[in-house]
């Protein structure tokens, strides 16, 4: 008797667990259909807190699953798309297969509109093409092309970016992306075509449209990879003044001038692009070209100016920058960027700043910075959307968001103090680069003065070419006006200069 009544003791036991569960699971489901009506019925709060509670307490793998997805959605619906893109990822890595594919499809759409690269490639990488719905199919076709553009395979990204289709909102930046993989992979007539579909398609915009602007500006590139100057020259010239463009396509538009062995019309750009406009821009590259012309033509004088110029603005640059790559908390490079865009917004003190305002402008302007930045604004925005909302911060769910929020915005930080000393290293050896080239462009003028010496000695001299024939009086009758440059300009004059010396070899 008492061997059979310890036999039936664990039967009983399990018994009883399985009766205590049929209820729990009952209860669960109710208030997860309690849920979903709040949703349906524009309750989003009052499911996302029931949601979370239910997270927290169910023990069902199944009920847990679905829990998880709904309260994805409903955090959508709160615009909370960082909190609700933790949800979906959570969903994913568990691997049920009831609700991955839908969390897969909210994933990207979150994703996509914070710009987070990392869950987007994360989604990306689980994703059956065949099993999103037709409404979010061409946003996938653009994005896994960008993946396989930044990973190098052109061929494929240029595949993927051939299918998005005029219809999409896409389809302007898949087609500019596609000419850049054709440019990329040495098929510069493939991409004339895609650039020139994409100008085509916008002929009826303003003339300052973007899409039509950026188009212009890569014709004009290709051209150049094509070592077509003379087309190259005129394409960069369509550029409007009016267009943040134009002073990239200026400064490009200059280098095919050199190419084309057209020194005055160099010198002219460079004078608009060595006035006090362009003191922000990073452009040690554009002196010693500068240097490079006057050497061509024998004008020491001004060779030397332009030398010492280089070196009294890059030499010490490039001994804060060294200092300054020292530091290992990456805290410090992305304050640097931060201060700089703030900067941008309000004022000219550019005292504060650890580094010269230029090389931190520019590095401000890399692509994976501007980036990753608008993508910790998004963040910054909706940890503001909960802090802005009473019932949201005050609520379970805002505590739950604030603690995603703030995790995430450091370590989005510290991606962008890390990208910061990337691009400050390149810049560090870029300048160590020309350093060295200002010495040798040195030596080759104090050479050329020596030979210039021994010329006039020899009485030796060279005729006057062409391009010496167009004297002030061309410009002047051509609606120009002269006047002394004393280092002064005037907006919209910039890019009008036009260099009047004339080569002193003999």
């Amino acid at each position: 008797m008492i061997k059979t009544s310890l036999i039936l003791i664990p039967i009983l036991i399990a018994s009883l667990s399985a009766q205590a569960q049929q209820p729990e699971g009952r209860s669960y489901r109710a208030q997860i259909e309690n849920s979903v009506n709040l949703i349906k019925t524009g309750k989003n709060l009052a499911a996302a807190q029931q949601l979370l509670g239910l997270s927290r307490t169910s023990t069902i793998p199944a009920e847990r699953a679905r829990i998880k997805y709904l309260f994805g959605l409903s955090l959508m619906e709160l615009n909370l798309n960082q909190t609700a893109a933790f949800q979906f990822a959570e969903l994913i890595r568990t691997g049920d297969p009831s609700w991955t594919k839908q969390a897969i499809e909210k994933l990207l759409v979150v994703t996509d509109k914070l710009g987070d690269e990392t869950l987007l490639n994360f989604a990306i990488q689980r994703v059956d093409i065949n099993q999103i719905p037709a409404q979010n199919r061409e946003m996938l076709f653009y994005r896994l092309a960008e993946t396989k553009h930044k990973a190098g395979l052109a061929k494929e990204a240029i595949e993927f970016y051939s299918k998005v289709t005029p219809r999409s909102r896409y389809y302007f930046n898949a087609l500019y992306n596609m000419g850049l993989a054709q440019a990329e992979s040495n098929q510069p007539d493939l991409a004339l075509q895609s650039f020139r579909r994409l100008l085509n398609s916008r002929a009826k915009a303003n003339v300052t449209d973007t899409n039509k602007v950026a188009a212009q500006m890569a014709i004009a590139r290709v051209l150049y990879q094509k070592q077509d100057w003379a087309k190259s020259i005129e394409a960069y010239s369509l550029i409007p003044r009016d267009h943040k463009y134009w002073h990239d396509a200026l400064f490009e538009k200059t280098w095919a001038m050199l190419r084309a062995a057209r020194f005055r019309s160099t010198l002219s750009n460079f004078q608009s692009l060595h006035s006090s406009y362009y003191e922000d821009a990073y452009l040690p590259e554009t002196l010693l070209l500068r240097s490079i012309v006057y050497l061509y033509i024998c004008q020491y004088d001004e060779m030397e100016k332009v030398l010492s110029l280089y070196e009294r603005q890059y030499g010490p640059a490039l001994t804060r920058v060294n200092n300054f790559l020292k530091n290992t908390n990456s805290d410090m490079y992305f304050q640097e960027v931060n201060k700089t865009y703030q900067l941008k917004k309000n004022t000219d003190d550019k005292k504060q700043l650890a580094l010269p305002y230029n090389i931190l402008k520019r590095v401000s302007e890399e692509g994976d910075v501007r980036r990753s930045y608008a993508y910790l604004k998004k963040i910054n925005d909706e940890r503001k959307l909960v802090e802005g909302s009473s019932q949201l911060k005050g609520s379970s769910v805002g505590s739950y968001a604030l603690r995603i929020l703030n995790n995430r915005i450091n370590s989005t930080r510290a991606v962008i103090g890390d990208q910061a000393k990337r691009h400050l290293t390149a810049i560090k050896e870029e300048l160590t680069d020309l350093n060295e080239q200002s010495s040798f462009i040195r030596y080759e003028m104090i050479n050329g003065k020596k030979e210039t010496i021994k010329k006039r000695l020899s009485g030796k001299e060279l005729p006057k070419s062409n391009e010496e024939t167009r004297d002030r009086s061309f410009y002047v009758q051509n609606g120009y006006e002269y006047y002394p440059f004393q280092g002064e300009y005037w907006l919209d004059e910039i890019g009008n200069y036009h260099y009047l010396g004339k080569q002193s070899c003999e």
